[in-house]
Parts: structure tokens; sequence; C-alpha cells
């Protein structure tokens, strides 16, 4: 059956995970013709959040032909009375809820479990962004309510304001003077392009500068674990840098620097292609890209789907959804671990009135994993239930084993009742053949192993840049009591409100008018 679509675009995405998501927006933002494609039948590919049944479908998902998703597994853990603990059965019978492998999958729609799970910082690019661009509509957020370390082999939530310092008991008075000197001279590093102190670690490690401070073995294990979030080769300017986005983002939406998406980061590719359909771009899901050449008179890509030929002037391609990146070698890039549990991980403190959004960072050697749980108030699973996410980069094909220096050193001192369990890679892949289009078919990366969105947007931003230059990235959207509906006054409205392609389009309206005033 032939498609009731226009055949000519300028930019054709294929993929709908955050990267290309985010391109997409951009180019129908500023007036681009845009068809963005995916052969799945929900958005975000491996950036989305799906349900208990779409994730085991996902997990033997090898033989699909664009999946980057490898070495699936899951389980599903009968009840033993020999792991029940009292605290369990106390959230059992408030709750009034036995779960099993009928019970979850019977909520499978209930959950939004994140393939590649993210937590922002207040202040960061991505929130920064979906201010800017009003994409931040679309979407809503909670706060997370503990940045957590490991201490004695026990977890135990970090300090984060100024009054969570002085009122914390963890830390002796000294203590506290010394982590509050070390936050100021972290926050003001940068404005003083001569200070002696930090010129001399410039080439050095983050934790020289930290054992040049003299601060005490608490407050080191603090900093570098859940502050600048860093390990014992990083670098002393990307440590401030890391610190600096910890201190800036503290105090503005929450207690804590971080916040999560409710419903799961896949709300955000949602949104910035609602955002894109806003501005007249076109949507098809599960439909797949069955071939694609180069046109040798107008150099246009010709994408062929479903009996269709589409042509466009530039096409952005998440990795193995274009034939010729199929046949490229796919490498282990982040493993990924998954857990539903009835019982939350750490004490009643950190877990007061059912949990809430808890993150930790965990270390074995130079190697590092971020931890993260949810409950029920973040929106990704059913009241009961709590789901922890686990993510370190990848070093072999097998993903339990990665990361099984970080799931013993997470269940040692505390055994949460594990309902279900999986495991998973996410891959990437060698640069993939063209086809004879450098200059017009663009390739997103895949998710890298960081806390926020920096790299992806950096990566949107490149390829942006390169398709359309000296034009905005992602401009503010008006807000709808902004809109000019024919027939209506414009100068009804604040002009100084909108955006500035806006006010243009205000003035040039404003101008007609009078000189039709004048004809007449």
């Amino acid at each position: 059956m032939a498609d009731d679509l226009p055949e000519q675009f300028d930019l054709i995405v294929i993929g709908t995970g955050f990267t290309e998501s985010c391109i997409a927006a951009a180019a129908s933002r500023v007036g681009k013709t845009v068809l963005h494609l995916d052969s799945n039948d929900y958005y975000g590919n491996v950036w989305g959040s799906v349900g208990v049944e779409d994730l085991i479908r996902l997990l033997a998902s090898d033989a699909v032909l664009h999946s980057t998703l490898r070495n699936g597994s899951y389980t599903w853990h009968d009840e033993s009375g020999d792991t029940s603990t009292s605290e369990g059965d106390e959230m059992k019978e408030e709750t009034g809820q036995q779960w099993t492998r009928e019970t979850v999958l019977a909520m499978s729609r209930r959950f939004c479990i994140d393939l590649c799970p993210r937590i922002l910082y207040s202040s960061g690019e991505l929130v920064q962004l979906l201010i800017q661009s009003n994409i931040c509509r679309y979407t809503e957020f909670r706060a997370v309510d503990n940045v957590c370390m490991q201490q004695n082999g026990n977890i135990v939530s970090i300090p984060c304001s100024r009054s969570d310092i002085f009122n914390t008991k963890s830390l002796t008075i000294v203590e506290k003077r010394l982590l509050m000197k070390f936050m100021n001279a972290c926050n003001d590093y940068g404005e003083d392009k001569c200070n002696e102190d930090t010129l001399a670690f410039r080439g050095r490690t983050f934790a020289e500068y930290l054992q040049a401070q003299r601060v005490t073995e608490k407050i080191a294990s603090c900093v570098m674990q859940a502050i600048a979030m860093c390990g014992p080769n990083t670098s002393f300017e990307e440590g401030m840098l890391r610190t600096q986005r910890f201190l800036r983002s503290l105090g503005r939406y929450g207690n804590t620097p971080f916040l999560y998406p409710m419903y799961g980061c896949g709300e955000f590719p949602q949104s910035f292609c609602r955002q894109c359909a806003v501005y007249g771009g076109i949507y098809c899901l599960q439909r797949s890209v069955d071939d694609c050449a180069v046109d040798a008179n107008s150099k246009e890509v010709l994408i062929s789907s479903a009996g269709t030929t589409f042509r466009a002037k530039h096409v952005v391609s998440a990795p193995r959804y274009l034939p010729a990146s199929r046949d490229c070698v796919m490498r282990p890039h982040l493993s990924r671990g998954l857990f539903l549990s009835s019982t939350p991980l750490g004490n009643e403190v950190l877990n007061k009135g059912g949990g809430g959004v808890n993150i930790l960072r965990l270390m074995e050697g130079v190697r590092e994993a971020i931890f993260i749980q949810l409950s029920h108030f973040s929106g990704a699973c059913p009241k009961g239930l709590y789901l922890f996410h686990v993510t370190t980069p990848a070093v072999s094909d097998d993903p339990a084993e990665d990361l099984r220096p970080f799931t013993m050193q997470l269940f040692q001192n505390s055994t949460p009742e594990i309902v279900f369990s999986s495991y998973f890679t996410l891959t990437t892949q060698s640069q993939p053949d063209k086809v004879g289009a450098d200059d017009a078919v663009f390739y997103t990366d895949a998710p890298s192993f960081e806390m926020d969105f920096y790299d992806a947007i950096a990566n949107a931003r490149d390829i942006f840049g390169r398709l359309y230059t000296d034009v905005e990235f992602l401009p503010r959207a008006p807000d709808v009591e902004e809109i000019v509906v024919d027939g209506e006054d414009p100068s009804a409205l604040n002009e100084h409100s909108l955006p500035e392609d806006l006010r243009a389009q205000l003035q040039d309206m404003q101008q007609a008018t009078e000189q039709m005033d004048i004809q007449d």
C-alpha cells in the first residue's frame, strides 16, 4: 500500500534515541522538513524506558538487525524463607503484596525501566537546554533524595548543603570546617588564573590535590566517591570541574544537586520528538530502512522503506539502523545490571517514607560503577517494589561477570529480597561505510558512561553544527499564549516576552499592517 507521505525532506533521522531526537527537534524548530523513522514500536531505542515484558523481549533481541543490546539474560528468583528479613516482612504487611513472577508481569505496564539510566545535575547541560528550548513543559522531575557513599561496609548519605554539613553527626567540628573550606576553594577555582595554590597542580591528579589540602581520610573519601565522583587517576582539572558541577547545582531544586525524570529517562527522547512534531516533523514507528543510496546527479540520499523511496539532503542515523552499518563489528561498551527487589538497599534513614531516588558511586581498583535505586515515588515501578540499576564500562562480553565486584559490594552487608534480575551489554560499533556520502550521512554515538547527558548533547550539537552552520541549536519555542492566530491583534502580546525570531515576525506583521492603512 502506498504511503500518503511526502517523498522529499531536508533531513531524515533514523532511530529515536536521545541524540537523534535532539537533532530532529533542532532541525524542525528552525524550519527544516524532517522525517523521523524507527523500526521499534517505542521511542528511545537504547535510551528508552520499557515495561518488564518488553524488557524480557529485548533481552532476546540479538537476532534483531538494528539492536545494539547484546548478551541479555534474566532470572526470576523464587521466594525463600531463609532470606526473609523482619524489615521485609513489615513492608509486605504494609503493602499487602507478595511479589512473584505472576504479580510482576501482571503490572508490567506500570514499570518504566531505563535501558540507559541517567541522573541530571540541576544546573547541568540538559536542564539548561530543556529550559532554553521550552521543552521542559513536556517533562517532570523529582529531586534525588540521597547522594551516598560506602563507609565501613555500610551505605551512608553524605551531607550536601551547608545546613547538612553543620547538622550531620558523622563529621567532627574540625572535619566540618575543613570540608567547608575545601568546597569554597573549589567553587572559587578558575576566577584567579594566577592562583599559585592551583597552578602547582596543573598536570597532576585530583587525589594529589586533596592530599595537599590535608583533609581527613573520611572527607577525602566523601569528595572522591560522592562529590567529584572521580578515580585515583583523574586529572586535577577534571576533578575540579566535576566538583564545581556538583556545587553549582546545589540548592536549585532540592537538597541534593541532582534530578531524576519522573517515569524514567525515556521521557527525554519523547519530549524532543514531541517538539519536532509540533513544528511539522513526521513520525513513523515500526518502519525499518531497506536500502540507502546516493543520487549521482543531485547528491541527495535515497532511503527506501516499505516500498517507498524518500529523498533528503542529509540523513542522521543511530548505530546499526542503516544497512551499511549492520555488518560492522560490535564492541562491548557498557555492562548493565537491573534488579527488582521487594525491599530497599540501605538503612531506614536512607529509605524513610518508602524511599525515593538514591545514587551511589562504586569503586573497585581503577574501575567504577554507578548504582541508582528507584522507588514508586519516581514513577518507575509499582508501590512495594524497588528498582536497582548498576552500570559500568564493559571489559568483556559477560555483563554479569563485569558487574560481579560491584554487586558483591552492594549486597555483602545487606540482602534485599530480589524478585527479578537481568544483565545485558550495550554495544558500540566501528565507523560504518557512509555509502559514498561523507557530508550527507551522519551516525550518532552510542551512550557513554556518564552521570548526565553531556556527551550526548555535545554529539547532537556537533552533528547539527555540521548540518546547518550559523543556525541556533534549539531556540526557545513560544508558549501557547504567545502564538498569534489569524484574525488576532498581534500588538496585544507582550513583545519583550517573545523569542527573537517570533519578535521579528511580529514586527514584520505590524509594518505590513501600517502599510495597508496608508494605502487605504
